[in-house]
Order: structure tokens, then sequence, then C-alpha cells
């Protein structure tokens, strides 16, 4: 029996985030099913260690007009640059640190029934501070917050952390590190 078959894709909005597209996709019985897709360069997203401490930054989101407790993350936004550099610079940029160590705990699609978003999820650990080097309005006025790894863990299990990649990010670092 043949797969489902990509038919066509019509861009209706693009901008400096995400582009939105409506696709017309052939199912296996002939059914013709059409489609929203969200397309999105990526993401990176960091777990910052410093003397037992989880570094993450509180900073408003409008979609949903609060403020979250979240690891540091960005997108991948410089063309050809690899992840791992992405994480470099987005770690330096929100928390002004830079890691001796960058190991990669997972890679994941954020929400694939309708976006293309991919992210890198990396463990930070032999931190060193530098100047910070914000972007962007939201950047300037985010605050930074050092919270013990297994207390941010319980935020999570609370509901306290309510952030995706944040709980993907401290669930697979309080793991990785156990197991060192």
């Amino acid at each position: 029996m043949p797969g489902f078959r990509q038919l066509d894709e019509k861009v209706i909005h693009s901008g400096p985030v995400f582009t939105v597209s409506i696709g017309r996709v052939e199912a296996p019985d002939g059914e013709i099913l059409t489609r929203e897709y969200v397309r999105h360069p990526g993401a990176v997203m960091v777990v910052p260690i410093v003397d037992g401490d989880v570094v993450m930054v509180r900073q408003y989101r409008a979609a949903i007009d609060e403020e979250l407790l979240e690891i540091p993350a960005g997108k991948r936004d410089v063309a050809g640059e690899p992840p791992h550099e992405t994480a470099a610079r987005e770690l330096r940029e929100e928390v002004g640190l830079v890691a001796a160590e960058l190991t990669l705990l997972s890679s994941f699609f954020n929400a694939p029934g309708f976006s293309d978003e991919y992210s890198y999820c990396y463990l930070a650990t032999d931190c060193n501070q530098v100047e910070l080097a914000r972007e962007g309005s939201e950047e300037q006025f985010m605050t930074i917050e050092r919270i013990p790894l297994g207390e941010a863990v319980d935020m999570v299990a609370s509901g306290e952390i309510s952030d995706a990649k944040s709980i993907i990010g401290l669930l697979l670092a309080e793991r990785t590190l156990a197991q060192r």
C-alpha cells in the first residue's frame, strides 16, 4: 500500500520568526487532505550548570501574556551555523556564560502535528562568566536566576516550570549528571 504523498504547498504568511503554509497531501486511499504548516528554522536550548545550580532566565512571552522561567534558548537564525555553535552563542547572549563542555542531550521535533521546528538540547558544564551580549526587547528585560538542579526538577513536577523545552532539558540534565 502506498504512503502519504505531499502534493503542494503555498506560503500564506512569511515573518521574521516563522512561515505559515497551506499544503495538500494525498492519503494512501487517494483522499486529498489540506494541512496548515508552521515552518521554522529550528532552535537550540541549553541547561547551564554552575556549582550544582541551573542558570535560567525569566522572560515575558507575548503569546501567553506572562513571564516564564526557562532555560536559555534561541532560534537557529544564522545560516549554516552548526547547532552547538548556536547553543554557545545563545548561552553567552542570554546568561553571559561560556561552557568548556557542551553535551548534546537530545534533539526533537517540538510539535510535528503542525510544525517542522527541530530543536537541539545541550548540557553546558564547566561554565565561566563573561559579559552579556543581549539582543532584542524581550532579552533586554529578562532576569537571570540560579536554582539548584534538584529544586528546578521539583518545580517541573509542581507545574511552576511549564515550558516544554525547559522540562525536557532539566529532566535530561538531571539524568545525565546522575550517571556521571
